[in-house]
């Protein structure tokens, strides 16, 4: 018997999921606390949990990361540098790195030369920060109608400095130099990351004796493998989102549904149309940067379990800042249940965010870099061990400053604990995975300041998130609406109620909890369906295998010059019509428009049966579907412009009874990655 086994390494947990390869059902799963900032050791204890029985015959591992992102959020990528080819005007904010540089060269609209290549200015720049950096990027004007320029450039670095160099088009064939820059740049940085973290896992389960190709998650919800996940790790951001709208088809057998998942620290809304996730029209936005990286659509709002519920203004609020969870407090921290039955409250006058009386410190690890006075004053008095603000007041003989905290929580240098919507279930009795005592006891010092008794409060907290699921829900359903009328309508003050049409899975832990409170507020049938709190995991392992390519056809009228043509025919017409096709593998012109459609159509589907055959899919387990879309601005006449869109979707690997997975595409990986070895040493 064969197995797969999928891996979720998210913001709080990381699950793992074993899938029985002949009727892909889940013989197992486990749930341990992701490690942070590297995610490796989480997964092997992860991995460690399942059966030994099992994972001997596991054949396919499937992992999604918030590697990626978190990398690109903390800006701890490799140091990278960026070539723009072409007369770029750089926005205000600044490109991401100083070590980028501007030359002559580029292309326009048709795929022709705009301007020579100035590659003197390209060695000269080479040979500068080749020992400063890991990488290299390269943008150039209108390199998806025409690469030639980003292409020598590449071969130029290559030639002089050995390490990698990313080009725009190998990212985008989209309009937008500046943008494809960025994606680059953030690409390159993302390299021996990366590369480091797939050898890793290899390491690990090839340790276990496990023989087993290895498959990651992109964004938009497909695999792809280790070949490309090493050349293309942009592609893995936000794929957390991309693996649980995967999972929540796949738990539920339905090809089209709405999912709300609730993590440790936000709460996603997305959709899936006929097995394909629904993807943004617009690049994703990761740490500010725009990029040509095409993922889930989504809806996210700051409330999940591990939420911070505080009060202030006699209020309660829940999130946007996450917090460790007191009932797990209590358990990792000995002491800390004493210590929160016996500590004093601080001032009702100075209660804000991080001044509460369930609300305590404690060092996370990091070295500590750039502190003020003030923050290194409080930073050494925060140990290892849990400290409220009372007691740093205490220590400090004086009020310490709150902004200073704030501070060292963004610089992740402390970690707050607190109230949380998951103590909140504990206290309600449906959750009991943790200390539920310290839960209690954190309840009963917020109800007070609210003159509430602890349940009644807790029932509220509990509305308030699921009114907040239902709000990020409608919001993504149907975009443009006011966020004030969506919560007036959810609070049904106006004899009004949403009601939606397909069906909405919800995933994450205790999910469940909230099912009734979210069909009080909205008319749909929401599903919680078995294994829902690692829908993500097996998200990660069944995605599909989905490739989409885009060909413009340009319409072009190209001057008649005169050579073999005679002055008769020259005064009868001025100019001839040609058709540009531009492919990612470069341009093509026809004089027939028909002829150019053909081509465009074949040239698409080879490109994308190509992918998929690489991606270890048999032609036949294909299906290709082609759209064309005409831009006409006279009615009977040639389009100016056409698209031709190929895309090819592949029957998830775990459902085939023998794998088409070729052994080569192992062994492409391995030597790819074994040429990458020591390209960063010293980097």
């Amino acid at each position: 018997m064969q197995y797969s086994l999928g891996i979720d390494a998210g913001g709080t947990f990381t699950d793992a999921v074993l899938i029985r390869d002949t009727d892909g059902a889940i013989v197992q799963k486990t749930k341990v606390i992701t490690t942070y900032p590297d995610p490796l050791d989480g997964i092997s204890r992860a991995i460690d949990e399942l059966d030994k029985e099992y994972t001997r015959n596991v054949k396919l591992v499937s992992v999604s990361t918030t590697l990626s992102t978190n990398t690109i959020l903390e800006d701890t990528g490799f140091p990278v540098a960026a070539i723009l080819v072409g007369d770029y005007a750089i926005p205000q904010e600044g490109f991401p790195t100083p070590n980028y540089i501007m030359v002559n060269g580029g292309h326009t609209s048709n795929g022709e030369e705009a301007a020579p290549l100035d590659e003197e200015k390209v060695r000269n720049f080479a040979l500068e920060v080749k020992d400063k950096v890991a990488a290299f990027a390269v943008s150039a004007f209108f390199s998806n109608r025409n690469s030639d320029h980003e292409l020598r450039v590449k071969h130029i670095i290559t030639e002089l400095t050995g390490l990698p160099v990313v080009c725009g088009h190998e990212l985008s064939q989209e309009v937008g130099a500046y943008d494809r820059a960025i994606t680059a740049y953030l690409n390159a940085q993302l390299l021996p990351i990366t590369h480091n973290f797939i050898q890793s896992i290899l390491k690990d389960i090839h340790a276990r004796g496990i023989e087993a190709n290895l498959l990651m998650l992109k964004c938009d919800g497909s695999v792809i493998g280790m070949e490309e996940a090493l050349e293309r790790p942009i592609e893995s951001i936000f794929s957390g989102p991309a693996a649980s709208l995967v999972g929540a088809s796949y738990l539920t057998k339905l090809d089209t549904c709405a999912m709300i998942d609730v993590g440790g620290t936000s709460t996603d809304v997305a959709l899936i149309k006929n097995g394909v996730p629904e993807l943004s029209e617009h690049g994703a936005i990761v740490g500010g940067w725009k990029t040509m990286v095409k993922a889930v659509r989504m809806e996210t709002s700051a409330t999940g379990g591990d939420s911070h519920v505080w009060i202030s203004d006699r209020k309660f609020h829940v999130g946007p800042r996450r917090v460790i969870p007191l009932c797990r407090a209590a358990q990792q921290y000995p002491g800390f249940l004493k210590q929160l039955h016996e500590s004093k409250s601080p001032s009702k006058k100075l209660l804000d965010e991080n001044v509460q009386s369930t609300k305590y410190f404690v060092r996370t690890g990091f070295r500590p870099i750039g502190l003020t006075k003030s923050e290194e004053e409080i930073y050494d008095y925060i140990l290892h061990t849990p400290v409220s603000y009372v007691d740093l007041f205490q220590k400090m003989k004086k009020h310490p400053s709150t902004y200073a905290i704030d501070n060292l929580i963004k610089k992740r240098l402390i970690q707050p604990i607190g109230f949380t919507p998951t103590d909140m279930l504990h206290v309600l009795g449906e959750m009991q995975k943790w200390d539920t005592e310290a839960s209690i006891a954190g309840a009963e010092k917020l109800a007070k300041l609210l003159q509430l008794d602890k349940e009644e409060f807790c029932r509220q907290v509990k509305r308030k998130v699921a009114r907040n699921m239902a709000s990020a829900l409608i919001s993504y359903l149907i975009e443009g609406i006011p966020a004030d009328i969506v919560q007036r309508i959810l609070s049904a003050e106006n004899f009004t109620r949403f009601k939606v049409e397909t069906p909405v899975v919800l995933l994450g832990g205790p999910v469940w909890a909230f099912k009734e409170e979210m069909e009080k507020l909205i008319d749909a049938q929401f599903i919680v369906p078995e294994n829902a709190d690692v829908g993500n995991a097996a998200g990660a392992l069944v995605g599909k295998g989905i490739k989409r390519v885009d060909i413009l056809i340009k319409k072009h009228f190209a001057p008649i010059t005169g050579e073999g043509v005679s002055n008769e025919e020259l005064k009868e017409a001025k100019e001839v019509v040609e058709y540009f096709v531009f492919t990612p593998e470069g341009r093509k012109v026809f004089t027939d428009h028909v002829e150019a459609i053909a081509f465009a159509t074949e040239t698409g589907k080879k490109i994308v049966m190509d992918y998929m055959i690489a991606a270890g899919y048999c032609s036949n387990d294909v299906g290709i579907e082609v759209t064309r879309k005409d831009m006409v601005i006279t009615e009977g006449e040639m389009p100016m412009e056409s698209k031709i869109i190929v895309v090819g979707v592949g029957t998830s690997h775990i459902v085939m009874e023998k794998s088409c997975i070729p052994e080569y595409m192992r062994k492409k990986a391995f030597s790819f990655s074994k040429a990458l070895d020591g390209s960063y040493s010293g980097k």
